[in-house]
């Protein structure tokens, strides 16, 4: 089943990181990523919902029996919205998201779907490399749509890539 799950190396160590489909089991330890990568994360109770939710992929980022990344999009006829990519802090800079990324992509197209968006935090540069580097283009931008902490507002850019 090649199509859902994707082998690569390039982990400390020597080992051998997989892409899969995430689990209900999983969504303790992916709101925890979640939270530890972004001002608000999302709960468990969010990620069971979205596990359980037909038109919404999630794909998890696992080196033995530790979960280190995950990414998750949502699914409308042909089209997809990344909702939301996470890599372990401590495990960033060694291209796994890259890996993570493209075999999700992979996923999305193996369901139909030709067009992908996303939005990013227009100051998040680590992630607008990696969404360059995977094809995105930008195509539009929101004016103080990310609310932070201390009440700063970040402008949001949108992104798209077609698969086709």
């Amino acid at each position: 089943m090649q199509s859902w799950l994707s082998r690569f190396s390039g982990w400390r160590g020597g080992g051998i990181a997989l892409v899969e489909p995430a689990r209900a089991r999983d969504a303790a330890r992916l709101a925890q990523l979640h939270g530890a990568s972004f001002h608000r994360g999302w709960g468990e109770g969010e990620f069971e919902t979205m596990l359980t939710e037909r038109n919404t992929l999630v794909d998890r980022l696992r080196q033995g029996r530790q979960i280190i990344g995950f990414a998750v999009s949502r699914i409308a006829a042909d089209e997809a919205e990344i909702l939301s990519i996470a890599i372990d802090a401590r495990e960033r800079g060694r291209g796994l998201s890259r890996n993570l990324l493209m075999t999700h992509l992979g996923h999305l197209a193996g369901r139909g779907v030709r067009t992908i968006f996303l939005e990013v935090e227009e100051n998040n540069r680590p992630a607008r490399r990696l969404y360059e580097w995977a094809g995105f283009g930008v195509v539009g931008r929101r004016e103080r749509y990310y609310q932070q902490p201390g009440g700063e507002q970040l402008n949001a850019l949108l992104m798209r890539r077609d698969l086709s």
